[in-house]
């Protein structure tokens, strides 16, 4: 049996990784399962200076002791003294790396080779695919303007249009996210009279848009949901790029501009040359490894 500590902030792109992780542990050993909140900052600096951590205080030892967010670095450093386990930190931490037993960081963040630590494609998620994916089944996945990207609703309403009128057999569904601009929704929801099942997310629960791209034979996703990005090709499905404009070159940017140069993704522009969407050369599944390696490591 392997205790499994997850230190958690409680936003959705931290469990999801959190809960990928887990579920790829479970499927590979007996695992024993803890959600903890994080304390603040300053009470885990105590929990630390004390060698105490009463959250976890009911709980058995954990094995492992894993954390994703800036926030939950200092609980898991606290868990660590207080109770034992290894610490793992998914995405880059903030504080020394060589201060955790094993970081798993994106490679659009740079990851140093050293034996603590594991680069990944994208951040870890829970995608999967499904026994229940549908050849005429397709999904819009639509963001919004972020840090790294601008938005230009004219633009990709036209690549939306000519993807549906090049699909007049494929089943569409389609859902926003929190960062979609009032003005595109309105305009999305227009779509419902050419048969796209609309679905704003205000109007979808946890979890629906994962299980949607599980079924779904291809996605198209704005570049500028690097996640769902990444949890498409985790799930399986073959993934288009739906072009917003890019704030300059980023890490994120560059992230997304190597999975079109291998293939993984297929950008607007080439699609419409081509008019199919490219097999990515392997799926991902980068929880998966990661679970493997450690269990490798750590023999838990």
């Amino acid at each position: 049996m392997t205790t499994l500590w997850l230190i958690t902030d409680n936003k959705p792109g931290h469990r999801s990784q959190l809960q990928g992780l887990a579920q790829a542990l479970a499927a590979r050993t007996t695992v024993e399962t803890h959600w903890i909140d994080t304390p603040a900052g300053l009470a885990a600096f105590g929990h630390w200076l004390t060698g105490r951590f009463p959250p976890g205080a009911a709980l058995p030892d954990p094995d492992l002791i894993l954390v994703a967010g800036h926030r939950t670095h200092l609980a898991g450093l606290a868990t660590r003294r207080a109770r034992g386990g290894k610490l793992i930190a998914l995405m880059r931490p903030s504080l020394p790396l060589g201060w955790f037993d094993l970081c798993v960081i994106p490679q659009h963040d740079n990851p140093p080779v050293r034996p603590n630590v594991v680069a990944t494609r994208g951040v870890l998620n829970t995608a999967r695919p499904s026994a229940e994916r549908e050849a005429g089944k397709g999904l819009f996945l639509i963001g919004g303007p972020s840090k790294h990207h601008g938005w230009d609703r004219p633009a990709l309403l036209a690549q939306i249009d000519a993807i549906l009128t090049a699909t007049p057999a494929m089943r569409w569904t389609l859902t926003t996210s929190r960062r979609t601009p009032a003005d595109t929704e309105s305009a999305l929801l227009a779509l419902r009279e050419r048969g796209v099942d609309v679905r704003p997310v205000r109007d979808t629960a946890p979890g629906w848009a994962m299980e949607q791209v599980a079924r779904s034979a291809q996605a198209w996703v704005t570049e500028d949901s690097v996640s769902m990005v990444y949890e498409s090709l985790t799930a399986g499905a073959a993934t288009g790029l739906l072009a917003v404009p890019r704030l300059g070159e980023t890490r994120i940017t560059a992230g997304v501009a190597e999975l079109q140069r291998e293939g993984f993704v297929t950008p607007f522009a080439d699609w419409q040359r081509t008019g199919r969407l490219s097999t990515p050369p392997e799926r991902l599944a980068e929880a998966d490894r990661v679970a493997e390696a450690v269990l490798a490591q750590f023999g838990a």
